[in-house]
């Protein structure tokens, strides 16, 4: 699919911002076409074939998340940008959730208009070009821990959420691969340049945890011989993950809350606010809503984290991943060991 010959879809009730939309359209050599109203919209991504549809989620006769189920059942190609406002976050990620591209909110820069259609194009030319030329080779995250259909909705979830800069709240029982899918959305976001940084939460004693989350100034406290930069800021740029965020101290609750709030970090011992451009990935291993009604975990914080949700089914509860995990690790054990074990038995799968 050619660039120049790409069509847009503006959808929106208010003439005004249409107008607007379109001139930004057509002054990047693209064509764009407009409808007011969720009806109209519908009838000409059948008429008309975009290959992108900036949509408001408001319409005056029909929602925009009905548009979007029914956009993508006529063309479950087309990339969808849904356009929200300001405060409008939970519509946006429910929006992703139903398979839109990205979101908007609304006032926003020209640039990024820009900017957002054009990665949709990109997607839009990938996902043809892959149902044209289908291959067989697997994502790393389900040739790490499997092939399930279980595994391919988490894969759906992470592509809908990596471009974005939403907070993830992964949820699974230990060693179910929380680490690895937090991996999979860093490597898949435009901040995959930058670094990855993990911290465990439960591993570092309460005393140390503001310390190595923030960082600390020189002689802050006894042994802080020397200044230390915290994750934050050691992960500047990119995504930091916080595994096992429910055994964090709720002292610590409330500073990442503030930090969340302020996009800034103070280190232990410091005055100075240092201005952090991160994003946040969480992992648990709890369900965070019952601590959250235990009062063992803040109930602002869980609001400010849980922007998107992805859940991880323990191993036992996707057992068709199980032959075949079996068959990897057999492989690296022969490799690594200098064996040749051919398989298992019946009676072993």
């Amino acid at each position: 699919m050619e660039t120049s010959n790409a069509k847009i879809l503006v959808v929106d009730d208010e003439g005004a911002l249409r107008a607007l939309l379109s001139a930004v359209i057509k002054g990047e050599g693209l064509k764009s076409i407009e409808a007011p109203d969720g009806e109209t919209a519908l009838k000409m991504i059948k008429s008309e074939s975009p290959d992108v549809m900036l949509l408001d989620i408001r319409l005056p006769d029909i929602s925009g998340m009905e548009v979007l189920r029914l956009a993508r059942k006529i063309d479950p190609n087309l990339s969808v940008i849904v356009l929200t406002g300001y405060a409008d976050t939970p519509g946006a990620v429910n929006a992703m959730k139903a398979g839109a591209f990205d979101y908007l909110s609304k006032p926003f820069e020209v640039k990024d208009i820009v900017k957002v259609i054009y990665n949709s194009l990109e997607e839009r030319k990938h996902r043809l070009e892959a149902k044209e030329h289908p291959v067989q080779k697997r994502n790393p995250l389900q040739e790490s821990i499997g092939p399930s259909d279980a595994v391919e909705r988490i894969l759906s979830e992470v592509n809908r959420v990596a471009e974005s800069d939403f907070t993830v709240v992964i949820v699974g029982e230990t060693g179910s691969g929380k680490e690895l899918i937090a991996r999979t959305i860093h490597e898949a976001s435009s901040r995959s340049k930058a670094a990855f940084v993990a911290v465990d939460c439960g591993a570092i004693p309460e005393t140390l945890l503001e310390s190595e989350l923030f960082g600390h100034e020189k002689g802050a406290f006894t042994g802080a011989d020397n200044q230390k930069l915290g994750k934050f800021e050691l992960a500047q740029g990119g995504t930091l993950f916080l595994d096992e965020i429910s055994n964090m101290p709720l002292g610590s609750e409330a500073k990442l809350l503030r930090m969340l709030q302020e996009k800034r970090v103070y280190r232990v011992g410091g005055t100075k606010p240092i201005e952090v451009n991160v994003r946040l990935l969480v992992a648990c291993n709890q369900d965070l809503q019952a601590l959250m009604d235990a009062d063992s975990f803040r109930r602002d914080l869980f609001y400010r984290l849980n922007e998107f949700s992805i859940a991880v089914p323990p191993l036992r509860d996707r057992k068709e991943d199980i032959p075949y995990l079996a068959k990897r690790f057999l492989d690296l054990a022969n490799a690594e060991l200098r064996k040749n074990v051919k398989g298992f038995s019946v009676v072993a799968v």
